[in-house]
């Protein structure tokens, strides 16, 4: 039996970074990796419509910091910063009053994000729109970005 490594570990601060940026011991770090699925369940429930591609989560003593990558920041961010401050008050529910600070990122270009692409082509298929059809949309677009090139695969 061959010895698979998993991609993203294997470059890991090569190309790519941590999603959660922060130490543990012991029983501690089992309840900190539940808080963090639950406060990333949270947020992409909340930003369901925002196109969210990733969530960072940085821990010092007493503070969470979040930081969102998102292609539409100002449904997210809502009117005068009122959507950030209902995401703050709960992911601060979340973790048990710990002081929390969320920063919200735009990507600069979404069409060359593969989880939104991803996205994109699952909501072309939800509204009944033939695969092909979504795939070369998705395709063409990326490549007007910029992409060297793109592998889709759909199955089910």
């Amino acid at each position: 039996m061959g010895r698979k490594v998993h991609p993203i570990g294997f470059r890991l601060k090569i190309n790519r970074d941590w999603d959660a940026r922060w130490y543990a011991e012991g029983d501690k770090y089992v309840e900190l990796l539940h808080e963090d699925r639950k406060i990333r369940e949270f947020i992409r429930k909340e930003g369901e419509k925002a196109g969210i591609s990733k969530i960072e989560i940085e821990r010092q003593s007493n503070q969470v910091v979040v930081n969102i990558h998102t292609a539409r920041p100002g449904i997210l961010i809502g009117s005068k910063g009122a959507a950030v401050k209902t995401l703050k008050t709960g992911i601060e529910k979340l973790t048990g009053g710990k002081k929390c600070n969320v920063k919200v990122t735009e990507i600069e270009k979404p069409d060359l994000d593969a989880t939104l692409v991803a996205e994109n082509i699952a909501g072309q298929l939800e509204r009944r729109i033939g695969h092909s059809r979504a795939i070369k949309r998705a395709i063409s677009q990326a490549m007007r970005q910029g992409a060297q090139g793109v592998r889709v695969n759909v199955s089910g």
